[in-house]
């Protein structure tokens, strides 16, 4: 679990540099608090690493990551579009792992993700990822862009990524 949150770390910091010009910091005023749950399981608080909490700074929104027992999970709360809500394959490319896509996952809740293999040497981890508004849900960070720019969905939305080891990935 804490190599999963030093990957995440090691993302946000590989991007930021390759981001858009810093935005000004967005209205925190409606952020509702973090889930205490996701798909039942019950999420752990992490503390942010510095190279985290540097990119937080100037995210419109807020970021929280957290474990639930089994997996890791990246949560941001957005408040308006930003290019600085990007793929996770973005991220892990960016940290030499082969990414695959996988195909899209339908859950329990009727809630669509895409979903992705990355493995490094012996280590295989699976990550889906949705976002979702009270105007709509995406299951990829480009068409909720284009949503947004084309104002289709207003916001404030949630961007969820869940990060796991796959069976005999380490």
């Amino acid at each position: 679990m804490q190599r999963v949150g030093f990957l995440s770390a090691c993302v946000l910091a590989a991007l930021a540099p390759l981001l858009q010009r810093p935005l000004a910091p967005a209205a925190r005023a409606d952020f509702p608090g973090w889930p205490r749950q996701l798909d039942g399981r019950v999420l752990q608080p992490l503390n942010m690493t510095d190279a985290e909490r540097r990119f937080a700074r100037d995210f419109p929104g807020r970021i929280g990551t957290f474990a639930d027992g089994r997996r890791h999970v990246i949560l941001r709360f957005v408040t308006r579009r930003t290019r600085r809500l990007h793929p996770a394959a973005d991220c892990y490319r960016g940290l030499g792992y082969q990414v695959e896509p996988l195909p899209s996952h339908t859950d329990e809740q009727g809630r669509v993700w895409s979903a992705l293999r990355a493995t490094r040497g012996e280590r295989v981890l699976r990550v889906r990822e949705h976002i979702h508004g009270a105007d709509g849900a995406w299951s990829d960070v480009s068409s909720w862009y284009w949503a947004a720019l084309m104002k289709r969905t207003a916001g404030p939305w949630w961007a969820t990524t869940v990060v796991s080891v796959e069976p005999g990935g380490n």
